[in-house]
């Protein structure tokens, strides 16, 4: 019988028989992947290719359920755990190695109400794929810079981008989250249920919980837009500097302002 060994938080590592693992394969909708199986070289890699780390397993989620499963796996065991969601994370926290990885990647599902203004997305989800799906009604929510980056990380972590000088952070548009806490459980974080958690998420960047939906709120945005860099001579930065600082009703500069020397 095959063994397999999963690092624990307390240092070393822990055998799981394999029809251990077989079991808790049987319980998800999802699937855990073992090293040289399939999709798990696609789990494990993330944007930052400088980040290469192989956890001893990976549980490919495909709903809430599955994380709240990986989750209950983790804790029962005192494994390592890791949570990954668009895989663009560049301090490689969305990888242990040794550890069980909670892979959402799978879950990239965009659901846009155009007459309330809201989007429900998934946590593998990427900006670019937000984007595709709310422009089609014409709306948009602040969002990053690069299409491939994850929501779920940029929201966790704030989310600033080209929308935000006139609609805030991503983190100031998350009106609800559905996250799975550390005891395994799921809870809604709202403004009118679990207020502290919704506060905490939006930025606290990681450890609050896993994220399994996100309601983002929507606003009037293109389809088409003016965009670019607006560069103005270093002569005038002393003006350019007092200028910026007047907020200009109806004024929305989709890019960054940048001063250049002239000549």
């Amino acid at each position: 019988m095959t063994e397999i060994r999963l690092a624990s938080l307390q240092g070393g590592a822990i055998a799981f028989a394999s029809d251990a693992i077989d079991a808790f394969r049987q319980t998800l909708r999802g699937d855990v992947c073992l090293p040289n199986e399939p999709g798990y070289e696609e789990a494990r890699t993330i944007w930052n290719a400088m980040i290469d780390r192989h956890p001893g397993a990976v549980v490919r989620c495909k709903g809430a359920a599955d994380i709240m499963r990986a989750v209950r796996f983790a804790r029962d065991h005192g494994l390592l755990l890791a949570v990954r969601g668009g895989g663009h994370n560049i301090a490689g926290n969305a990888v242990c190695e040794g550890g069980l990885l909670i892979d959402l990647s799978l879950m990239r599902s965009v659901r846009i109400d155009p007459l309330n203004r809201t989007a429900r997305v998934e946590p593998g989800a990427t900006l670019g794929e937000f984007d595709k799906e709310a422009q089609a009604f014409g709306l948009a929510t602040p969002l990053g810079i690069n299409s491939t980056t994850g929501v779920a990380g940029l929201t966790l972590g704030g989310g600033f981008g080209w929308l935000s000088r006139k609609l805030g952070l991503a983190a100031d548009n998350l009106i609800s989250a559905d996250v799975v806490t550390a005891d395994g459980g799921l809870v809604r974080a709202s403004e009118a249920e679990d207020a502290n958690l919704l506060w905490a998420l939006r930025g606290g960047g990681a450890n609050f919980g896993a994220v399994s939906s996100f309601e983002f709120r929507l606003h009037p945005v293109g389809p088409m837009v003016l965009a670019g860099l607006i560069i103005h001579p270093f002569a005038r930065a002393n003006e350019r500097e007092r200028h910026e600082r007047i907020a200009v009703p109806g004024l929305d500069l989709r890019g960054m302002l940048w001063i250049a020397r002239s000549g």
